[in-house]
């Protein structure tokens, strides 16, 4: 059986809420394979071997103490490594390097915000 989609065609299955089925046809068909009545059983192979693939990676990282912009470097030297190396996953990584931004962007705001305190309060003083 050819399981290779004719991309001339699309599958004749219509659902149930009575739309067609938009996927191509399989060669020799006028099915998709998931709608194909000889592919039955291949699709519930592929269904079963579609569950145990590959697991997000659940294992919790250690935690890293983040107290101020010098840190966020090392934060993101290390994770550069991790992923690298495949101890985190690339979308973990992503998510790092985001946070590591707005942590970054946040240190410079309280920054920001003390040191204006700081001039607001010489000023009073001065007055």
């Amino acid at each position: 059986m050819n399981i290779k989609n004719n991309k001339t065609k699309k599958c004749i299955f219509i659902k149930p809420d009575g739309r067609s089925c938009a996927a191509w046809s399989m060669t020799n068909s006028d099915f998709c394979f998931t709608h194909n009545p000889e592919t039955k059983k291949l699709k519930k192979l592929a269904v079963i071997k579609g569950g145990k693939g590959n697991k997000k990676n659940r294992q919790p990282l250690e935690i890293i103490e983040v107290k101020n912009s010098k840190d966020v470097p090392g934060l993101i030297i290390k994770t550069i490594n991790e992923a690298r190396q495949g101890l985190v996953d690339v979308r973990v990584a992503n998510c790092i390097f985001y946070g590591s931004g707005q942590l970054i962007r946040a240190f410079e705001v309280v920054d920001l915000e003390e040191r204006v305190a700081e001039i607001e309060k010489v000023i009073l003083e001065k007055s």
